[in-house]
């Protein structure tokens, strides 16, 4: 089954938002270099860990709204069974 055409919001926050992501991590980065305190870098660790969060739930959001409810309202119940499933498994993954 092909995917379905959808269409995404305009990624340019989340973009900006991976670009601030992406300083923390240089920023943890250079803290290990100036072997700074270990539990400071956890703490920036756990920043950036709940940024990307924010982000993948952003992405999951639009996902949702775009393609599952796109395959709800086309009233194709194979595409819905397909897209729920991927994104149980993209959910399951991590645990």
């Amino acid at each position: 089954m092909k995917r379905m055409a959808h269409e995404h919001k305009d990624p340019t926050a989340l973009v900006t938002r991976l670009r601030r992501i992406e300083g923390q991590v240089r920023g943890i980065q250079k803290m290990l270099e100036e072997d700074r305190d270990c539990m400071d870098v956890v703490t920036q660790i756990q920043a950036a860990r709940a940024a990307l969060a924010k982000v993948e739930a952003e992405v999951l959001r639009r996902h949702m709204e775009s393609c599952i409810e796109g395959a709800i309202v086309a009233g194709d119940a194979e595409a819905q069974r397909k897209l729920v499933t991927e994104l149980m498994t993209a959910l399951t993954k991590s645990i």
